[in-house]
């Protein structure tokens, strides 16, 4: 036989080869991924979040912005998680992260029930996904199916973090800028935000439109006057004590509502990366949407939630799976 009528299905099996491998990557991360090598995953999870839930309610609030900080430097592979060196600053020590970041107790604690249950399966990173769904539908969101099958990264920089994540002083074209980066729509990013509706901030991460906000006026003119006076009383000027903290959404700061986008319209948006979703046109309108519409709001979270799980995922012989959370293997 010739080898031009050789041809022709070689190529069409290098092309099937070649495709199945691109998309290798996205197949290996899927729902129900433990359903056999460890059944009760998802399960012990959900009940470490109950169990954590139930002592502080604030710490769900802290888990979903912990998978958010993940995601958004260096993909979902839980760097977020791992402990600084001597030799290495990580993400969880960048100034964006320590000291606000909380729920680490959560996630060693389902870790430590897994590796009991199934030793070596079950990726930090996974868990980190799961239990950011879990805290959602316990603080009244909608739940969603998390695929799984990712990874454990093995490097953590904190110089890496303020590079990705959007500071509370982005205006909306740099939020929209930062979030188009990571593959997010404009109305995503809108949605996204509303993860404000839950948990709180330090005093530092808005004082600047209570005190300095430009060589005009040390008050920002877009705050409800009332609602700055109320944030003047917890966080006084020049303060340095790192335990004052304000809720985000005053009126229902642990459940997941529409609360926040309400607050925008009635400029008690509580930074300047929230208010300014008023700033234009587009933006704007979504948050009258989600305002208006609480169940249409949480099942877009949901679903952009579900979307930014998948964030640069490593998946396959990538990474490796923890034994701790905290530090890489040996």
């Amino acid at each position: 036989m010739s080898s031009k009528k050789l041809s022709r299905p070689c190529l069409v099996c290098w092309v099937v080869v070649f495709l199945f491998c691109t998309q290798s990557v996205h197949s290996q991360l899927e729902v129900g991924f433990y359903r056999s090598s460890c059944k009760l995953a998802e399960f012990i999870v959900k009940s470490a979040v109950r169990d954590g839930f139930n002592k502080d309610r604030g710490v769900a609030a802290g888990i979903v912005r912990m998978h958010f900080h993940d995601c958004f430097v260096r993909g979902c592979e839980s760097s977020v998680l791992l402990d600084s060196t001597p030799s290495n600053k990580a993400e969880k020590d960048s100034p964006a992260n320590n000291p606000s970041l909380r729920g680490f107790e959560v996630i060693d604690n389902a870790k430590a029930r897994l590796e009991t249950e199934c030793k070596g399966i079950v990726s930090c990173a996974d868990i980190l996904a799961f239990a950011a769904r879990d805290s959602i539908e316990i603080t009244g969101g909608f739940g969603y199916d998390v695929p799984a099958g990712r990874r454990d990264g093995t490097v953590s920089l904190a110089s890496e973090v303020l590079t990705n994540l959007p500071p509370p002083t982005f205006n909306v074209d740099q939020l929209t800028q930062n979030f188009a980066n990571k593959g997010f729509s404009q109305e995503e990013m809108v949605t996204l935000s509303g993860g404000h509706t839950i948990g709180r901030s330090h005093c530092s991460s808005f004082s600047n439109r209570l005190y300095n906000f430009n060589g005009t006026t040390s008050q920002d003119p877009t705050l409800d006057a009332t609602y700055a006076t109320s944030l003047k009383q917890t966080c006084p000027q020049g303060s340095t004590d790192l335990s004052l903290v304000v809720p985000m959404n005053p009126g229902s700061p642990a459940t997941t509502d529409a609360g926040y986008y309400i607050d925008i319209l009635a400029n008690r948006g509580l930074f300047t990366s929230d208010q300014t979703l008023l700033t234009n046109a587009a933006t704007a309108t979504q948050v009258n949407i989600n305002a208006r519409n609480s169940i249409l709001w949480r099942r877009k979270f949901a679903a952009a939630m579900q979307k930014m799980g998948k964030l640069d995922v490593l998946t396959g012989n990538a990474g490796e799976i923890r034994v701790d959370c905290r530090v890489i293997n040996s």
